[in-house]
């Protein structure tokens, strides 16, 4: 039995703020109805990531993700997750504009989908948006160090927070967001020894993905983690190798129809 178990269902915002220095925060993206009930037993949140632009349509970015993808996935998600908070991330575009942009489409999201809570990339320039969110009911999960929305404006996925100035950038970034209202921010690439002064200067988790363990949690791309990519980054700890499985079940039941020994008349068709 998994520690899950014995927690209070289901998790919600404050709750996750209150495991800061209790225990790591467990989040994992998922897309789908299937991933999310089998993710809903060991995760505490579920990001509907615009991650689904690269690894559901096979984008090269996130950039060109729209609402409607994100609704759609976002309310299959809500539908099958139980125990964990879920967070869907706010397409480029959706809330750049103006504070104002970013509420209409943020209820919008959260009206369409019945998510708990939108992740927002961006630092200083963005925390204007999060308070005026936040003061209007809706959580928000901020996102600093490497922005995948904004890589054509860093000129690729690089490594952020090196040196002393790249240090103090991420530093500003994560305790403005923290301090306009965001309930957690998700430090991503950012350099190893940037986690941990960032993690003990701010009040909300922390939830890194290559970013070290000194964060307050952990996030993969579920396409990442159970191997169903081939090229994954650097930091992605693969848990399975599930494309393999894919492939030999798919060759085998190829097998089974060339050689007409599927269907079994009596075992898989309609009497």
């Amino acid at each position: 039995m998994g520690y899950l178990a014995d927690d209070q269902r289901p998790m919600s915002v404050s709750k996750i703020k209150a495991l800061k220095g209790e225990r790591p925060v467990v989040m994992v993206t998922a897309y789908t109805a299937s991933v999310a009930s089998i993710a809903s037993r060991h995760a505490d949140i579920l990001l509907v990531g615009d991650s689904l632009g690269n690894v559901i349509y096979g984008m090269d970015t996130t950039v060109s993700v729209t609402m409607e993808m994100m609704i759609a996935h976002g309310r299959a998600v809500v539908k099958h997750a139980g125990y964990p908070l879920v967070v869907v991330d706010m397409p480029f575009g959706s809330f750049q504009e103006s504070k104002e942009q970013a509420f209409r489409n943020a209820a919008r999201i959260m009206k369409e989908t019945g998510c708990h809570a939108v992740k927002i990339e961006g630092g200083i320039e963005m925390a204007e948006t999060v308070a005026f969110l936040t003061s209007r009911g809706i959580p928000v999960m901020g996102h600093v160090g490497l922005l995948p929305q904004s890589v054509n404006a860093l000129g690729g996925f690089k490594v952020q927070g090196r040196g002393e100035e790249g240090l103090d950038q991420v530093l500003r970034d994560a305790r403005a967001i923290a301090e306009a209202g965001a309930f957690s921010v998700v430090l991503e690439c950012v350099a190893s020894h940037v986690a941990e002064p960032v993690t003990a200067n701010i009040s909300v988790p922390t939830i890194g993905i290559g970013a070290s363990n000194a964060c307050d949690g952990q996030v993969l791309v579920i396409d990442d983690l159970i191997g169903l990519t081939e090229n994954t980054p650097k930091f992605v700890k693969r848990y399975a190798e599930v494309g393999g499985q894919i492939d030999q079940a798919i060759k085998a039941y190829s097998d089974d129809v060339i050689a007409r020994s599927f269907p079994e008349h009596d075992t898989h068709t309609f009497s």
